[in-house]
Protein backbone atom coordinates (compact mmCIF):
# COMPACT_ATOMS: atom_id res chain seq x y z
CA UNK A 1 0.00 0.00 0.00
CA UNK A 2 2.80 2.43 0.79
CA UNK A 3 4.29 1.75 -2.66
CA UNK A 4 0.89 2.49 -4.22
CA UNK A 5 0.50 5.70 -2.23
CA UNK A 6 4.01 6.87 -3.15
CA UNK A 7 3.44 6.06 -6.83
CA UNK A 8 0.13 7.95 -6.90
CA UNK A 9 1.54 10.97 -5.05
CA UNK A 10 4.30 11.20 -7.65
CA UNK A 11 1.56 11.45 -10.29
CA UNK A 12 -0.72 13.96 -8.52
CA UNK A 13 1.81 16.15 -6.75
CA UNK A 14 0.33 18.21 -3.90
CA UNK A 15 -3.28 17.30 -4.81
CA UNK A 16 -4.78 15.77 -1.65
CA UNK A 17 -8.17 14.10 -2.28
CA UNK A 18 -10.75 14.48 0.46
CA UNK A 19 -13.65 12.63 -1.18
CA UNK A 20 -13.58 9.30 -2.99
CA UNK A 21 -16.19 8.04 -5.44
CA UNK A 22 -16.48 4.45 -6.69
CA UNK A 23 -18.30 4.52 -10.03
CA UNK A 24 -20.23 1.35 -10.86
CA UNK A 25 -21.27 -0.29 -14.14
CA UNK A 26 -22.29 2.28 -16.75
CA UNK A 27 -21.76 5.18 -14.35
CA UNK A 28 -18.18 6.08 -15.27
CA UNK A 29 -19.28 9.12 -17.27
CA UNK A 30 -18.86 11.41 -14.26
CA UNK A 31 -15.10 10.95 -14.47
CA UNK A 32 -15.20 11.58 -18.23
CA UNK A 33 -16.74 15.00 -17.70
CA UNK A 34 -13.91 16.42 -15.60
CA UNK A 35 -10.33 17.01 -16.64
CA UNK A 36 -7.72 15.84 -14.20
CA UNK A 37 -4.98 13.31 -13.71
CA UNK A 38 -5.83 9.75 -14.77
CA UNK A 39 -3.82 6.82 -13.45
CA UNK A 40 -4.53 3.37 -14.96
CA UNK A 41 -4.95 0.61 -12.41
CA UNK A 42 -2.44 -1.50 -14.34
CA UNK A 43 0.33 0.97 -13.39
CA UNK A 44 -0.41 1.18 -9.65
CA UNK A 45 1.40 -1.26 -7.33
CA UNK A 46 -1.10 -3.78 -5.93
CA UNK A 47 -3.96 -2.81 -8.27
CA UNK A 48 -5.30 -5.21 -10.88
CA UNK A 49 -6.61 -4.51 -14.37
CA UNK A 50 -10.40 -4.24 -14.62
CA UNK A 51 -12.06 -6.94 -16.72
CA UNK A 52 -15.73 -5.87 -16.70
CA UNK A 53 -17.48 -4.15 -19.62
CA UNK A 54 -18.36 -0.57 -18.69
CA UNK A 55 -15.38 -0.23 -16.34
CA UNK A 56 -12.41 1.79 -17.71
CA UNK A 57 -10.11 0.79 -14.88
CA UNK A 58 -8.40 3.97 -13.73
CA UNK A 59 -8.23 6.47 -10.89
CA UNK A 60 -9.23 9.99 -11.91
CA UNK A 61 -8.21 12.93 -9.73
CA UNK A 62 -10.09 16.20 -10.23
CA UNK A 63 -11.40 19.24 -8.41
CA UNK A 64 -15.20 19.21 -8.64
CA UNK A 65 -17.51 21.79 -7.08
CA UNK A 66 -14.59 23.06 -5.03
CA UNK A 67 -13.83 19.60 -3.61
CA UNK A 68 -10.73 17.53 -4.31
CA UNK A 69 -11.99 14.17 -5.50
CA UNK A 70 -10.55 10.81 -6.52
CA UNK A 71 -12.83 8.62 -8.63
CA UNK A 72 -12.53 4.91 -9.26
CA UNK A 73 -13.67 4.50 -12.85
CA UNK A 74 -14.49 0.84 -12.42
CA UNK A 75 -13.97 -1.47 -9.46
CA UNK A 76 -12.72 -4.98 -8.64
CA UNK A 77 -15.30 -7.70 -8.06
CA UNK A 78 -15.06 -10.88 -6.03
CA UNK A 79 -16.62 -12.77 -8.96
CA UNK A 80 -13.68 -11.88 -11.20
CA UNK A 81 -11.62 -14.25 -9.08
CA UNK A 82 -9.99 -11.50 -7.04
CA UNK A 83 -9.40 -12.02 -3.35
CA UNK A 84 -11.33 -9.82 -0.95
CA UNK A 85 -8.00 -8.18 -0.13
CA UNK A 86 -7.72 -7.07 -3.78
CA UNK A 87 -11.36 -5.94 -3.92
CA UNK A 88 -10.96 -3.51 -1.00
CA UNK A 89 -7.30 -2.59 -1.55
CA UNK A 90 -8.19 0.70 -3.35
CA UNK A 91 -10.34 1.80 -0.40
CA UNK A 92 -7.38 1.38 1.96
CA UNK A 93 -5.16 3.28 -0.46
CA UNK A 94 -7.73 6.10 -0.56
CA UNK A 95 -7.68 6.21 3.23
CA UNK A 96 -3.90 6.60 3.21
CA UNK A 97 -4.20 9.35 0.58
CA UNK A 98 -6.40 11.30 3.02
CA UNK A 99 -9.93 10.51 1.81
CA UNK A 100 -12.47 11.06 4.58
CA UNK A 101 -15.75 10.50 2.73
CA UNK A 102 -16.48 7.69 0.27
CA UNK A 103 -19.45 7.69 -2.12
CA UNK A 104 -20.06 4.17 -3.44
CA UNK A 105 -22.29 3.62 -6.45
CA UNK A 106 -23.48 0.46 -8.15
CA UNK A 107 -25.88 -1.01 -10.65
CA UNK A 108 -28.41 -3.21 -8.84
CA UNK A 109 -31.44 -5.39 -9.39
CA UNK A 110 -34.68 -4.19 -7.88
CA UNK A 111 -36.15 -6.60 -5.32
CA UNK A 112 -38.69 -4.11 -4.05
CA UNK A 113 -41.58 -4.42 -6.54
CA UNK A 114 -42.17 -0.67 -6.35
CA UNK A 115 -38.74 0.04 -7.86
CA UNK A 116 -38.37 0.47 -11.61
CA UNK A 117 -35.32 0.58 -13.93
CA UNK A 118 -33.38 3.88 -13.76
CA UNK A 119 -34.55 4.63 -10.19
CA UNK A 120 -31.84 5.80 -7.78
CA UNK A 121 -31.81 4.20 -4.33
CA UNK A 122 -29.99 5.70 -1.37
CA UNK A 123 -28.58 2.77 0.59
CA UNK A 124 -29.59 2.89 4.25
CA UNK A 125 -28.11 -0.47 5.26
CA UNK A 126 -26.81 -3.69 3.73
CA UNK A 127 -26.85 -7.46 4.08
CA UNK A 128 -23.56 -9.24 3.44
CA UNK A 129 -24.54 -12.50 1.74
CA UNK A 130 -21.18 -13.06 0.05
CA UNK A 131 -20.08 -15.77 2.44
CA UNK A 132 -16.95 -13.93 3.53
CA UNK A 133 -15.78 -10.62 5.00
CA UNK A 134 -13.07 -8.24 3.75
CA UNK A 135 -11.67 -7.82 7.27
CA UNK A 136 -10.78 -11.50 7.71
CA UNK A 137 -7.05 -11.92 8.35
CA UNK A 138 -4.44 -10.05 10.34
CA UNK A 139 -5.72 -6.67 11.49
CA UNK A 140 -3.88 -3.47 10.65
CA UNK A 141 -4.28 -1.23 13.69
CA UNK A 142 -3.18 1.75 11.58
CA UNK A 143 -6.41 1.44 9.61
CA UNK A 144 -9.01 0.29 12.14
CA UNK A 145 -9.92 -1.83 15.15
CA UNK A 146 -10.18 -5.63 15.12
CA UNK A 147 -13.95 -5.71 15.78
CA UNK A 148 -15.51 -2.61 14.18
CA UNK A 149 -19.09 -1.65 15.03
CA UNK A 150 -21.43 -1.79 12.02
CA UNK A 151 -24.49 -0.04 13.52
CA UNK A 152 -24.25 2.83 11.05
CA UNK A 153 -22.18 1.88 8.02
CA UNK A 154 -24.00 4.39 5.82
CA UNK A 155 -23.83 7.78 7.51
CA UNK A 156 -27.29 9.05 8.48
CA UNK A 157 -26.03 12.57 7.97
CA UNK A 158 -25.07 11.73 4.39
CA UNK A 159 -28.39 9.96 3.78
CA UNK A 160 -30.16 13.13 4.93
CA UNK A 161 -27.84 15.23 2.79
CA UNK A 162 -28.61 13.09 -0.27
CA UNK A 163 -32.33 13.44 0.43
CA UNK A 164 -32.06 17.23 0.64
CA UNK A 165 -30.02 17.38 -2.57
CA UNK A 166 -32.47 15.13 -4.44
CA UNK A 167 -35.42 17.21 -3.24
CA UNK A 168 -33.71 20.39 -4.39
CA UNK A 169 -33.16 18.85 -7.84
CA UNK A 170 -36.65 17.37 -8.07
CA UNK A 171 -35.28 13.81 -8.22
CA UNK A 172 -37.46 11.12 -6.69
CA UNK A 173 -34.96 8.91 -4.88
CA UNK A 174 -35.81 5.61 -3.19
CA UNK A 175 -34.34 4.28 0.04
CA UNK A 176 -33.52 0.73 0.93
CA UNK A 177 -31.32 -2.16 1.97
CA UNK A 178 -28.75 -3.53 -0.46
CA UNK A 179 -27.91 -7.24 -0.38
CA UNK A 180 -24.58 -8.35 -1.86
CA UNK A 181 -24.16 -11.83 -3.35
CA UNK A 182 -21.05 -13.09 -5.10
CA UNK A 183 -22.30 -13.43 -8.69
CA UNK A 184 -21.42 -13.59 -11.52
CA UNK A 185 -24.69 -15.41 -12.18
CA UNK A 186 -27.78 -13.36 -11.55
CA UNK A 187 -30.03 -14.43 -8.70
CA UNK A 188 -32.68 -17.10 -9.16
CA UNK A 189 -36.34 -16.23 -8.45
CA UNK A 190 -36.10 -18.26 -5.23
CA UNK A 191 -33.01 -16.32 -4.14
CA UNK A 192 -34.80 -13.04 -4.86
CA UNK A 193 -37.77 -14.18 -2.73
CA UNK A 194 -35.26 -15.00 0.02
CA UNK A 195 -33.68 -11.55 -0.32
CA UNK A 196 -37.08 -9.88 -0.02
CA UNK A 197 -37.96 -12.01 3.02
CA UNK A 198 -34.68 -11.03 4.68
CA UNK A 199 -35.42 -7.34 4.12
CA UNK A 200 -33.49 -6.45 0.97
CA UNK A 201 -34.79 -3.88 -1.52
CA UNK A 202 -32.02 -4.38 -4.09
CA UNK A 203 -29.41 -7.01 -4.90
CA UNK A 204 -25.98 -6.75 -6.47
CA UNK A 205 -22.45 -8.11 -6.58
CA UNK A 206 -20.38 -5.30 -5.06
CA UNK A 207 -20.40 -2.33 -2.65
CA UNK A 208 -20.67 -4.22 0.65
CA UNK A 209 -16.96 -5.15 0.89
CA UNK A 210 -15.94 -1.58 0.11
CA UNK A 211 -18.51 -0.12 2.52
CA UNK A 212 -17.40 -2.41 5.35
CA UNK A 213 -13.76 -1.51 4.75
CA UNK A 214 -14.38 2.22 4.44
CA UNK A 215 -16.39 2.26 7.68
CA UNK A 216 -13.65 0.21 9.36
CA UNK A 217 -11.21 2.89 8.17
CA UNK A 218 -13.38 5.60 9.83
CA UNK A 219 -14.59 7.07 6.55
CA UNK A 220 -18.06 8.54 6.17
CA UNK A 221 -19.91 6.36 3.66
CA UNK A 222 -22.73 7.13 1.23
CA UNK A 223 -24.16 4.43 -1.05
CA UNK A 224 -26.25 5.00 -4.18
CA UNK A 225 -27.71 2.17 -6.28
CA UNK A 226 -28.92 2.65 -9.82
CA UNK A 227 -31.79 0.18 -10.18
CA UNK A 228 -31.04 -1.23 -13.61
CA UNK A 229 -33.51 -4.07 -13.81
CA UNK A 230 -36.19 -5.84 -11.84
CA UNK A 231 -34.60 -8.93 -10.29
CA UNK A 232 -35.52 -12.47 -11.37
CA UNK A 233 -39.04 -13.37 -10.31
CA UNK A 234 -39.91 -9.67 -10.13
CA UNK A 235 -39.19 -9.24 -13.84
CA UNK A 236 -41.04 -11.33 -16.42
CA UNK A 237 -38.07 -11.24 -18.82
CA UNK A 238 -34.53 -12.59 -18.60
CA UNK A 239 -31.61 -10.48 -17.36
CA UNK A 240 -28.49 -9.34 -19.19
CA UNK A 241 -25.47 -7.10 -18.57
CA UNK A 242 -26.43 -5.08 -21.68
CA UNK A 243 -29.73 -4.27 -19.96
CA UNK A 244 -27.80 -3.06 -16.91
CA UNK A 245 -25.65 -0.72 -19.01
CA UNK A 246 -28.71 0.58 -20.89
CA UNK A 247 -30.60 1.40 -17.69
CA UNK A 248 -27.51 3.07 -16.21
CA UNK A 249 -27.32 5.22 -19.33
CA UNK A 250 -30.98 6.23 -18.83
CA UNK A 251 -30.23 7.24 -15.24
CA UNK A 252 -26.90 8.90 -16.00
CA UNK A 253 -28.06 12.51 -16.03
CA UNK A 254 -29.92 12.45 -12.73
CA UNK A 255 -27.16 10.36 -11.15
CA UNK A 256 -24.49 12.87 -12.18
CA UNK A 257 -26.69 15.79 -11.09
CA UNK A 258 -27.27 14.22 -7.67
CA UNK A 259 -23.59 13.45 -7.07
CA UNK A 260 -22.55 16.97 -8.12
CA UNK A 261 -25.13 18.52 -5.80
CA UNK A 262 -23.86 16.30 -2.96
CA UNK A 263 -20.26 17.37 -3.67
CA UNK A 264 -21.32 21.02 -3.74
CA UNK A 265 -23.19 20.71 -0.42
CA UNK A 266 -21.03 18.35 1.61
CA UNK A 267 -18.90 19.91 4.34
Amino acid sequence: MQDAVSFIKNKIGDFLPEIGIILGSGLGSLADEYCGVSVPYSEIPGFKASTVAGHKGQLVFAEICGKKVVMMQGRFHFYEGHSMETVVYPVKVMKLLGVKTLIITNAAGGVNPEFKPSDLMIITDHINFMGTNPLIGKNDENLGVRFPDMSEVYSRNLVNLANDCAKKLGIDVKHGVYMALTGPSYETPAEVRMARTLGADAVGMSTVPEAITAHYCSMNVMGISCICNKAAGVSIVGLSHAEVIEAAEMAKQKFVSLVLEVLKTIK
